[in-house]
């Protein structure tokens, strides 16, 4: 669950997503591209229509999704992040790809609080973000009102074993003092957040420990 979980704080999030941590995504990324579930997040994005769409990616990281989107035609993303340290390893990617113009970085918005300050888009996408974020309601919730026609998101299995680990993971952050969090949310609950706000299943795929659900506005 290293890319998932999230701290509650911005301090928090620069800590435990660092710039160590950054490059090494920026260079996993150069080297093999987008990860298995990321595939899968941005197979059912090209389903729903990416050309000339604008995508809204909440906590996207180095962006590597949505630079994939751009080159198969989505005409603008939107990154909003709470951690500063991606920024450089972003900003080289885009400029690597020469796609600078055609993104716009957000960074210490948090979506659920300030949904407002976010323009929507035709595309939310929010993979290895809910399942740690502590209020899945008010974020699924901010993200769906940002979307005109699909949200995906991810969230690692729902189990016992899963429920367990996030303690104990929780309990060595609270004994070392390190804000970072894992929770582990309720998938039926997470999509009637979404249905709650208009919006329908219509995919379900799975990687490893992640699952992604693609929803369409019904």
């Amino acid at each position: 669950m290293d890319e998932c979980c999230a701290p509650q704080t911005p301090e928090g999030f620069d800590r435990e997503f660092n710039a160590r941590f950054a490059r090494r995504l920026a260079r996993r990324y150069r080297r093999e591209g987008l990860t298995p579930s990321a595939r899968l997040v941005l197979e059912f994005a090209e389903a729903v229509g990416l050309e000339g769409s604008s995508v809204l990616e909440i906590g996207g990281g180095i962006g590597d999704i949505q630079l994939e989107a751009l080159k198969r035609g989505a005409s603008h993303t939107t990154n909003v992040e709470l951690s500063s340290a991606y920024e450089p390893e972003a900003t080289r990617l885009l400029e690597d790809a020469g796609l600078r113009d055609r993104v716009t970085r957000m960074l210490g918005v948090d979506l659920a609080g300030t949904p407002e300050a976010v323009e929507p888009s035709d595309i939310v996408v929010l993979h290895r973000v809910v399942c740690c974020y502590p209020d899945y309601k008010g974020l699924l919730g901010a993200a769906a009102g940002r979307g005109r026609r699909a949200v995906v998101f991810s969230h690692p299995t729902y189990s016992l074993f899963s429920r367990v680990m996030a303690r104990a993971i929780n309990a060595v952050y609270t004994l070392t003092g390190n804000p970072y969090r894992a929770f582990a949310h309720t998938p039926d609950g997470m999509i009637a957040v979404l249905r709650g706000r208009g919006f329908e299943p219509r995919y379900r795929g799975r990687s490893g420990p992640w699952h992604i659900v693609g929803a369409v506005r019904a």
